[in-house]
């Protein structure tokens, strides 16, 4: 039963790269296209669809929350987002703590169907990467540490 899964979900992800094109020019023309192509919070900033409504951020990052993230990044991520602006088959995640507020994050790591489903940002994006993102079911805290590494990534402090 795991290895029928695993073909599936290699042939899939091989569909994905191949229908989203990965020739070398395609490449190149996509390198920043996270940074340019995704939507823009709304004016305010845009917390997303889900329970999370004010996130109180770490002053350092906590380092150890970030390396619990990169684990994480490693199992459930890699397949799909680079940490490089490049867009894969989701948008790469540099600058992405910049674009979005925390809450936001949070709320589409943890509430991804409902994000893709009602916000109007998580729409737009989808339009962009043309590949709905799996929920990968994080727990509240594995979902931080997943903020955290990217904040790390982002140079934050």
């Amino acid at each position: 039963m795991k290895k029928t899964y695993l073909f599936a979900l290699m042939i899939s992800a091989s569909l994905v790269i191949f229908s989203c094109g990965n020739s070398q020019q395609n490449n190149e023309d996509s390198k920043n296209a996270a940074a340019t192509s995704a939507p823009k919070p709304a004016e305010g900033g845009d917390q997303g669809v889900g329970s999370y409504k004010n996130v109180e951020l770490t002053h350092p990052v906590d380092q150890s929350m970030a390396e619990k993230g990169k684990e994480i990044y490693g199992v459930k991520c890699i397949a799909c987002h680079k940490i490089t602006a490049e867009k894969m088959i989701g948008p790469g995640w540099k600058g992405v703590t910049e674009r979005r507020r925390p809450e936001y994050i949070l709320n589409f790591v943890t509430n991804t169907d409902e994000m893709l489903d009602k916000d109007p940002n998580a729409k737009a994006l989808l339009s962009v990467c043309m590949v709905r993102m799996p929920n990968q079911h994080l727990t509240d805290i594995e979902a931080r540490s997943v903020l955290e590494f990217m904040r790390k990534n982002d140079g934050k402090n």
